[in-house]
């Protein structure tokens, strides 16, 4: 299991700290694998990229479903999202 730091915008941030967005899409450029940890980074997207927050949110993947197919993009993925126990 690797652990990813991730940069994330403000709207997406708070969305899956509040526990709405359960997913997470990205670049398929690191390897990702079930049981990862994603380290989500907010960032300001005007500053970027020396525009960090500070704060940040931990999530494990608990799926990962990479293209072509299904809607997703040859090259890039999406995770399923779980709580980090």
């Amino acid at each position: 299991m690797a652990r990813h730091e991730l940069k994330t915008w403000p709207e997406y941030f708070e969305a899956v700290a509040r526990g709405d967005k359960t997913f997470e899409v990205r670049k398929d450029d690191r390897g990702f694998m079930r049981g990862d940890l994603l380290v989500l980074c907010e960032i300001e997207p005007d500053d970027a990229p020396k525009g960090y927050t500070g704060r940040t949110c931990e999530r494990r993947a608990s799926y990962v479903l990479r293209g072509p197919g299904f809607g997703v993009e040859d090259g890039y993925c999406v995770m399923a999202l779980e709580n980090v126990r």
